[in-house]
């Protein structure tokens, strides 16, 4: 009988860690420790995501927890984990991105002072539950002219998290998700 149960244990056991392993394909060291700050952030965006979308009600708090999820997780924090060619194992990063390093530093920076300024943001709900409104269209608009080089956000004086927590919440959030597409979009191999 005991034996029996360890086997169930233990196969049990294999069962519910087999889809942890799987997640990441086996990734190890610095390439793994990415992927964990990258699902950190998906986690982040996707309970920001709800509350934009009108899908859970809009709590300033959670607002503020998530964006210091994302502040804490970008700029240095993420670019220490991408040293030259870690691309070995199950690596989603392309090469591109260490030929291009001073634009996905910029990003990665950028990243943080959006946060930090959603953070600052999250008491300005006005139109928070209007994510497809004229508001969010402006900030996409905006995001990107600036990732385009024709505005003077990115590396600008409007690039500050002050400026950012001056705008209602809904409109920083666009501008956060549309730099993260920007990332993605050039240095990340997609499925």
């Amino acid at each position: 009988m005991l034996r029996k149960t360890l086997t169930v244990l233990v196969l049990s056991s294999a069962v519910i860690a087999a889809p942890m392993v799987q997640a990441h394909g086996g990734a190890k060291g610095v390439v793994k420790e990415r992927m964990d700050l990258m699902d950190d952030m998906k986690g982040a965006i996707k309970t920001l995501s709800a509350i934009y979308k009108g899908e859970r009600a809009y709590d300033a708090e959670i607002v503020r927890k998530a964006a210091l999820v994302i502040r804490n997780h970008s700029g240095d924090a993420m670019t220490r984990l991408f040293p030259k060619n870690s691309i070995h194992g199950p690596s989603e990063a392309k090469p591109l991105i260490w030929q291009e390093w001073e634009r996905f530093e910029k990003l990665a920076k950028r990243q943080q002072v959006i946060s930090q300024g959603l953070h600052d943001a999250a008491e300005n709900q006005q139109g928070a539950a209007q994510a497809n409104g004229h508001m969010m269209g402006s900030a996409g608009m905006m995001g990107q002219k600036s990732m385009m080089g024709g505005g003077h956000m990115m590396g600008g004086e409007m690039d500050s998290a002050e400026h950012y927590a001056a705008m209602p919440s809904n409109m920083v959030f666009k501008m956060l998700t549309d730099n993260c597409s920007s990332c993605h979009t050039r240095y990340r191999v997609e499925d």
